[in-house]
C-alpha cells in the first residue's frame, strides 16, 4: 500500500495545528532544538566568471575540502530557465492529487524514477515531511519521456532547456574539482563514465508544516552521487552540518548549490568531503527544491583514483559498482 502523501497529511494537520507523531524527530534531530543560533558562516561563492582560472579551482577546491558545498554565480544558465524550470514543477505539485498518482512511483523500479512520498528506509519508522518527483534527464538514452508530467504542456520543453545549460555548468564544475586533485581536467569525468554520466532530477515538495521545530523535510543524509546541482525556491530550509552544529544556509538568488557527494570523496581519496545536510521546513509556505544528481552509470566501478593512492595514502575506500553502493546505501547496509 502506498503511503498517504504528505501533502495530503498537510493540509489536514494544518487545520488541526499538529503533525502526526510518525514525523515528529527524536530530541537528537529537532531543528527547533538543534539549529545553531547565532552568527552563521557564509557557504563559499565560486564565481564562474572570474577570469583567473586558477583562482577558480582555488575557491572551489578550499571549500570541497572545508565544506562539501559551495555556491556557483555567473553559470551561464539564463535566470528565465532557472524560473521556467521552477514554474512548471510547481504547477504539477498544484494538481490534483489523483491526477499525480497516475506518475506513481513503481515499487519493483530500480530506477527510482516517478512521484512519491518515502525513499529510503528509516530504522524507527519515521517519516520525513516531503513529497518527490524524480526523472531522469541525461543521457538521453536514460530519458524515458513517459514518466514526465504531460501537465503542465510545457514542462518537457523547461526541463529539455535547463538541462542543455546545466550539462555546461556540471562540466566546469568536474574539471575545475579535478584540476584541484593535480590530475588533468578530464579525469574525475571519465572515472564517472564520461558522456555516460547520469543526470537524475528530483523536485521536492515540502508543504507548510504546523510545527516545523519537530519535523525535518529531509533528514541528515550525504548524498550518494559525485556530484549534486541544487536550486531552491526563495524559501530558506537547507541546513548544513559543520563543526558539529547545524547551520542554517544563506542561499544568493539564481545560483546553483553545487554538494560534493560521496562519489567524488571515493574517488579523491577523502580529499573533497561529502557534505552531510539536512532540510527544515516552514509554518506558512511551501518550500521547493529542484536537486540533479550526477552519478555514474549502475555498472560503473568506483574507488580510489590510482593516482591519488601510495603507500603513504592507502585507499581508504572500498572500490566497488555503483549500483552495490547505491543498493547499500538505500537500505542502511555497511558499504
Amino acid at each position: 500500500m502506498e503511503a498517504e502523501r504528505v501533502q495530503v497529511i498537510a493540509s489536514r494537520s494544518n487545520a488541526m495545528g499538529t503533525i502526526p507523531s510518525e514525523f515528529i524527530r527524536s530530541e537528537l534531530e529537532r531543528p527547533g532544538t538543534t539549529t545553531f543560533h547565532g552568527p552563521v558562516p557564509e557557504i563559499p561563492v565560486v564565481d564562474l566568471a572570474v577570469p583567473d582560472r586558477d583562482r577558480v579551482v582555488q575557491v572551489m577546491v578550499k571549500a570541497g575540502q572545508e565544506w562539501g558545498m559551495f555556491q556557483v554565480v555567473n553559470h551561464g544558465i539564463p535566470v528565465e530557465v532557472i524560473k521556467e524550470l521552477q514554474r512548471v514543477g510547481k504547477e504539477f505539485f498544484e494538481l490534483p492529487q489523483e491526477e499525480k498518482e497516475a506518475y506513481a512511483m513503481k515499487p519493483e523500479s530500480e530506477t527510482l524514477e516517478g512521484y512519491g512520498t518515502k525513499l529510503q528506509k528509516d530504522l524507527e519508522g519515521k517519516m520525513a515531511w516531503v513529497d518527490f518527483f524524480f526523472h531522469n534527464i541525461w543521457p538521453q538514452s536514460r530519458v524515458d519521456h513517459s514518466i514526465w508530467p504531460k501537465n503542465p504542456a510545457s514542462y518537457r520543453k523547461a526541463n529539455e532547456e535547463y538541462t542543455k545549460h546545466l550539462l555546461g555548468v556540471v562540466d566546469e564544475v568536474l574539471a575545475s574539482l579535478s584540476l584541484g586533485l593535480g590530475l588533468e581536467e578530464h579525469v574525475l569525468k571519465d572515472a564517472l563514465g564520461g558522456e555516460e554520466l547520469e543526470l537524475l532530477l528530483k523536485i521536492n515538495y515540502y508543504p507548510p508544516c504546523p510545527r516545523p521545530d519537530l519535523a525535518l523535510g529531509v533528514v541528515a543524509h550525504t548524498d550518494m552521487s559525485a556530484i549534486t546541482m541544487l536550486v531552491p525556491n526563495e524559501v530558506p530550509g537547507l541546513q548544513v552540518f559543520r563543526d558539529d552544529h547545524w547551520f542554517d544556509t544563506k542561499y544568493i538568488p539564481n545560483a546553483i548549490i553545487v554538494h560534493i557527494g560521496d562519489q567524488i570523496e571515493i574517488l579523491s581519496n577523502g580529499k573533497y568531503k561529502s557534505v552531510l545536510h539536512r532540510t527544515t521546513v516552514n509554518k506558512e509556505k511551501v518550500r521547493m527544491s529542484w536537486p540533479v544528481f550526477c552519478s555514474p552509470p549502475a555498472e560503473m566501478v568506483v574507488g580510489p583514483l590510482p593516482q591519488l593512492v601510495s603507500h603513504e595514502s592507502p585507499a581508504k575506500y572500498k572500490t566497488k559498482k555503483y549500483k552495490e553502493y547505491k543498493y547499500c546505501k538505500i537500505n542502511k547496509l555497511p558499504q
